[in-house]
């Protein structure tokens, strides 16, 4: 006979997820016991299982779960926004907020996917190209000197998600630049330089002449 669900099945299992990317972000996925991550979900080894099949299943399902929000969280940024720039404004700031509340999950995704798989991998590859290919048609669209051509355009693309990949090693969200700030920083850095302000620079400083 199968075994029924309890009726906080979903709280449980999310439960067990949380205890889990904070247990191998912590001290790596490779290091971390079964043993370790029911003690720390409070659960023994047979009910883990109940809620996973194996410790493999449950980095899937955290790394799985980051991205889609990710692809989720972007397209909400972009809808209903009729100019480019402040589509990609919208999609940075999405990614850069959803980062600084998720630490823990980029550190898994940059350091453990190869840990599953090979089809799970590629799942997970799948839809983190979802997201590079939004982003490379925004910045596309956005080049109005023609720079990105099909010689350079996965080069500007990337060179962009290195900055928004591992901002995670040093940037505290919590510290004087919050998360909208350090995107809006991003978007400016990268499209117009050091020197030429950006439109978000030049709106902050039209508001300190008017105050």
């Amino acid at each position: 006979m199968a075994r029924t669900r309890s009726e906080n099945y979903d709280d449980i299992q999310q439960g067990i997820l949380r205890a889990a990317c904070d247990l191998f972000a912590g001290q790596g996925y490779m290091r971390a016991s079964i043993g370790e991550l029911a003690d720390a979900c409070k659960l023994s080894r047979g009910a883990l299982y109940h809620y996973f099949d194996s410790k493999e299943a449950i980095l899937f399902a955290i790394l799985d779960a980051h991205v889609r929000r990710m692809i989720a969280d972007v397209e909400a940024a972009i809808a209903g926004k009729p100019a480019m720039l402040d589509q990609f404004r919208g999609a940075i700031r999405a990614i850069v907020e959803l980062n600084a509340r998720s630490p823990q999950e980029q550190r898994l995704i940059l350091n453990d996917l190869s840990f599953l798989g090979e089809a799970d991998q590629q799942t997970i590859k799948s839809l983190e190209r979802q997201i590079v290919e939004i982003i490379s048609d925004l910045l596309v669209r956005l080049d109005a000197q023609g720079k990105i051509v099909k010689r350079t355009k996965k080069v500007y693309t990337m060179m962009l998600f290195g900055i928004l990949n591992f901002s995670h090693t040093w940037y505290d969200p919590k510290g004087g630049i919050g998360p909208g700030d350090f995107a809006d920083m991003i978007v400016d850095q990268f499209l117009y330089g050091l020197i030429a302000p950006g439109p978000a620079k030049e709106h902050a400083g039209a508001q300190r002449q008017r105050a």
